[in-house]
């Protein structure tokens, strides 16, 4: 994706966002100068921040999502009894804009349809290896309620409800209708690690240089910070 694109996404989704009548926290609007300030040196540990990504196919109206990660625990807590485990993100998904189909191997998610148009997941549960069960119904907890699909159901979520997803299930999504603000609570967050996808593909996208960031991407903290 060229910079000047990830600029101009930022701008729509924070937009976007505050139509909602949301507000990003305070470190989202860091410049890259501002960002590298010692204090700030949590931000990149958790992996908070922006996070624009085309899955490395390079076409993102058409795969590909917006997120910022607002907090995030650490991996090396889980486990422990008195600990930040937990994760918060917001998300864009675009009308018809795909998000693919995924796993995890740890996190457990709440998908929540936080306004706009409707959220649409497609749904596989896993076989007992970590495949795509292509034959079993898929059962998932919405807003404390089990709801069973066959195989590749969709589930359609309103504004305001909410599926819980385990590992065990694999899920696509995308908005229906127009494009929808997603809220993401789960566990302690690791997109390096922890996202096994259908697809050969990048959690993360490739970047041309076209223009300075306006801010840094998660993906930008190794190289930048």
């Amino acid at each position: 994706m060229k910079r000047s694109r990830i600029n101009e996404i930022i701008r729509e989704g924070d937009a976007f966002i505050r139509s909602h009548g949301l507000c990003l926290p305070p470190f989202a609007y860091l410049s890259p100068d501002e960002l590298r300030a010692a204090e700030h040196g949590e931000i990149k540990r958790r992996g908070m921040g922006w996070d624009i990504t085309d899955y490395g196919a390079g076409d993102f109206d058409r795969m590909g999502l917006f997120l910022f990660t607002t907090r995030n625990g650490l991996n090396a807590d889980l486990g422990k009894h008195s600990a930040m485990l937990y994760a918060e993100k917001i998300m864009i998904s675009r009308r018809d804009q795909l998000s693919p189909n995924h796993r995890h191997d740890i996190k457990v998610e709440d998908i929540i349809n936080r306004g706009g148009g409707t959220l649409v997941l497609e749904l596989f549960a896993a076989t007992p290896e970590g495949g795509i069960d292509r034959h079993a119904p898929v059962t998932v907890l919405c807003d404390g309620m089990e709801r069973t699909l066959p195989a590749g159901g969709h589930l359609k979520l309103d504004p305001g409800e909410s599926v819980t997803l385990f590992p065990t299930t694999w899920h696509a999504f995308w908005g229906e209708g127009s494009d929808v603000l997603i809220g993401e609570v789960s566990t302690v967050n690791d997109d390096l690690t922890d996202n096994i996808f259908e697809m050969e593909i990048g959690r993360f996208s490739e970047i041309e240089e076209d223009e300075p960031p306006l801010h840094l991407l998660v993906s930008d903290y190794a190289d930048r910070l």
